[in-house]
């Protein structure tokens, strides 16, 4: 085990540079959701997963089974499922508990993380428990946030209850921004450490062909404003409607709207649209990227987010950000420099950035040069590099604590 490796670096007076590097670390990650799923959570672990093999760190993950067998890896153990109502891309699966307990004795893993409060979180959390495995999580989604949008707030109490219990054992609990550990941290939580958000800027920049995107959606209209990511409720896309039904005239003729995303919103969302709105559909990769890049405004009006990665992906495309002045949203906008914050649910605020924007074209290319700029600075890899310091922090904890 690597914590008896430390523990003749600490008797011997080695230096422990390579350990703290991550060399020969064993991370097992309990996730209830996973790559080729869409969401945050499960790109952020995919993200995360690739830097550990760049960096020979070894690793499994333990998930739900896909729906798609897009992507099959043999550090990737996956149990059958469901989905779960609140949220559909976090799956509720039902782990075979002696299976799970043969694969980690034999794959002994130095440290568990556990991504999610589901049924995977929960068999992550009693492994740790049951085998003594330093335990550290990451909090990425306030579902409490949620509840409002589904008309279930009496479950708020009970909630709190839950997953302040959940996370009570972990040594570090990674949060995505700094509106979240306020949150955490007024509700008791303890241990918390920022786990911010990278962006791939060679995968998104404005450079992409931007004719060619409008030919292919048949735009003709001098603007495009876009919204990106899933159409459900709790992204308060009521709002986003409202805002696009109150532009003045002169500015809406000029407009166009691009909505990619998929969700239980999409039928009702097609039945209300404007003449001037296209949905795409789910979008991915380059296709995704250059809706992104031709965009002249990202408009985003969700107040659950504990991060925002579609915000950070439209900056990386050169493209100011009009948001909600909420969650991890907030820690992201630079307002007036990268794009405006606007109140939660107030389309009179939305509309008004957005004419200022697209009558200020010289504000507007400013922002989006800056916006280029940011995201450039938002490296995963340096990211990545300090969560296997804390990481190595938590490993480190018990050997000194047997050496006293």
């Amino acid at each position: 085990m690597l914590r008896k490796s430390l523990f003749l670096f600490v008797v011997l007076g080695l230096d422990s540079e390579l350990f703290q590097k991550g060399a020969n670390m064993k991370i097992a990650i309990f996730t209830d959701t996973f790559y080729p799923e869409v969401n945050g959570v499960a790109n952020t672990l995919k993200n995360f997963t690739h830097y550990l093999e760049s960096q020979q760190i070894s690793y499994k993950v333990f998930a739900p089974l896909a729906l798609s067998n897009e992507y099959v890896s043999d550090h990737i153990h996956r149990f059958k499922s469901l989905s779960f109502f609140l949220y559909p891309e976090c799956r509720l699966a039902i782990p075979n508990i002696l299976q799970l307990k043969t694969e980690i004795e034999q794959f002994s893993p130095d440290l568990i993380h556990v991504a999610t409060p589901f049924t995977v979180g929960l068999s992550g959390v009693y492994f740790a428990k049951k085998f003594n495995i330093p335990l550290v999580g990451s909090y990425h989604t306030d579902f409490n946030d949620y509840l409002q949008f589904y008309d279930l707030q009496f479950l708020a109490k009970p909630l709190w209850k839950y997953m302040k219990w959940f996370h009570r054992s972990f040594e570090k609990l990674f949060v995505p921004s700094i509106d979240t550990l306020e949150k955490l941290n007024s509700r008791g939580f303890s241990n918390l450490e920022i786990w911010p958000r990278g962006v791939d800027c060679q995968a998104y920049h404005p450079y992409y062909e931007k004719e060619m995107i409008r030919n292919r959606y048949s735009i003709s209209e001098k603007f495009i404003l876009t919204y990106v990511g899933r159409l459900a409720p709790e992204k308060d896309l009521k709002t986003l409607m409202k805002v696009a039904a109150s532009l003045p005239p002169e500015i809406n003729e000029q407009v166009h709207w691009l909505i990619a995303g998929d969700g239980p919103l999409l039928e009702e969302l097609k039945m209300t649209a404007l003449p001037n709105m296209t949905f795409t559909g789910y979008m991915k990769g380059v296709e995704l990227a250059e809706i992104y890049s031709t965009s002249d405004l990202f408009v985003f009006p969700s107040p659950t987010e504990t991060f925002g990665n579609v915000v950070l992906e439209a900056l990386a495309s050169g493209t100011p950000v009009i948001g909600a002045n909420a969650g991890g949203v907030k820690n992201i906008i630079s307002t007036g420099t990268i794009g405006y914050l606007c109140e939660p649910g107030n389309a009179a605020d939305f509309t008004k950035s957005i004419h200022h924007l697209l009558d200020n074209e010289p504000l507007r290319l400013q922002m989006a040069g800056n916006a280029r700029k940011y995201a450039l600075t938002q490296k995963w890899d340096q990211i990545f590099e300090e969560v296997i310091h804390q990481y190595s922090s938590v490993i480190n904890k018990p050997a000194k604590k047997i050496y006293a």
